[in-house]
């Protein structure tokens, strides 16, 4: 088969094109044709080593984490799947691998794809919607809470801003000028046109905050806008000693990442706020919620470009700009 794979760990990296053999499933895997997998920056971050300190892979390791595609065998133990089933994933980390023909995968990783969408708005959901859900799930997001989402029209903000409105949530979000309509559309309820107006200056007494901002100022001014208890998660760092001591990492790492979070967590601290890092997990039965969601017309998938499977480094590039709207996928087959 041929696939994506990392073959070391650099900036200004490509991914290269290998032919190698389909994997083996064991007896609780599927082996599933891919028709279309999502791109996330997160598959940039594992291409230059951005997160090897966690999660240390074995290079040249196959890039990609989400995926949409029928499954074509199974394994032994298998009983809720069959042969034939159109599924899809976010497989979990160091069983990556979507920029391929074909994975294994855990039966605990996937669920069934919404019929009511295609494959590759199917490949664009898993990783944002269940980065969501878990998001919302830590800080108990309820319902009349005020809570502001970065970003909106980004992968992750603009499938959160309408699982925040489905909870009954008050939304503020950021984007440019470009995109107003869009999240306006996607339902949220104050928008900042982060070129014209600085959300710090408007912004007070939050109950949430999903931050996804790699500049530390808005990290700072992102924890100030909350209300006494309230809870920021960030999904680009700094990770924190919590998060060390979830994946058992060794002391050293656990050190590093204290060092790390220390600027924050003592401004949060000061605050009397909460500052969490989530790094998200597969959940397959989370997955199955979202296709719920997507089932009953709650849940839009949103796509800027799909690519085809030759052109994944030009696809990797643009995610890398910053710029999409919604998500960017690669078509497989």
């Amino acid at each position: 088969m041929k696939a994506y794979q990392v073959t070391k760990y650099r900036k200004k990296n490509r991914l290269e094109l290998v032919d190698i053999s389909i994997p083996n499933i064991k007896e609780n895997e599927v082996l599933v044709e891919i028709h279309a997998a999502g791109v996330n920056l997160l598959d940039s971050m594992i291409k230059t080593g951005a997160f090897k300190i966690f999660l240390p892979y074995k290079l040249p390791v196959i890039n990609g984490h989400d995926m949409a595609g029928k499954v074509i065998k199974v394994g032994s133990k298998i009983k809720s799947f069959k042969v034939g089933d159109e599924v899809y994933s976010r497989v979990s980390d160091f069983k990556i691998g979507t920029f391929a023909e074909y994975i294994a995968v855990n039966e605990n990783d996937f669920a069934i794809k919404p019929k009511n969408i295609s494959m590759e708005e199917a490949a664009s959901i898993p990783l944002v919607a269940l980065t969501v859900l878990q998001a919302f799930e830590k800080a108990n997001v309820k319902k009349g809470q005020k809570i502001f989402i970065q970003a909106g029209s980004g992968g992750v903000g603009s499938i959160a801003i309408q699982i925040a409105k489905h909870i009954g949530a008050k939304v503020a979000t950021t984007t440019g000028t470009s995109n107003l309509e869009l999240v306006k559309n996607l339902g949220a309820d104050y928008i900042i046109d982060y070129k014209k107006e600085d959300f710090a200056d408007v912004l007070n007494d939050y109950d949430f905050v999903l931050h996804s901002n790699r500049d530390k100022v808005v990290l700072e001014k992102s924890l100030k806008i909350l209300k006494p208890t309230g809870n920021l998660i960030t999904l680009t760092g700094p990770p924190t000693l919590e998060f060390a001591k979830e994946l058992n990492l060794p002391w050293y790492t656990k050190l590093l990442m204290k060092l790390l979070s220390a600027s924050p967590k003592k401004l949060a601290k000061k605050l009397n706020v909460n500052f969490y890092f989530l790094f998200m997990k597969a959940n397959g039965k989370q997955l199955a919620e979202i296709t719920q969601l997507i089932e009953s017309d709650i849940v839009h998938p949103i796509i800027d470009k799909v690519y085809n499977f030759e052109q994944v480094n030009d696809a990797m590039a643009y995610v890398e700009t910053g710029r999409a709207k919604g998500k960017v996928v690669i078509k497989i087959k």
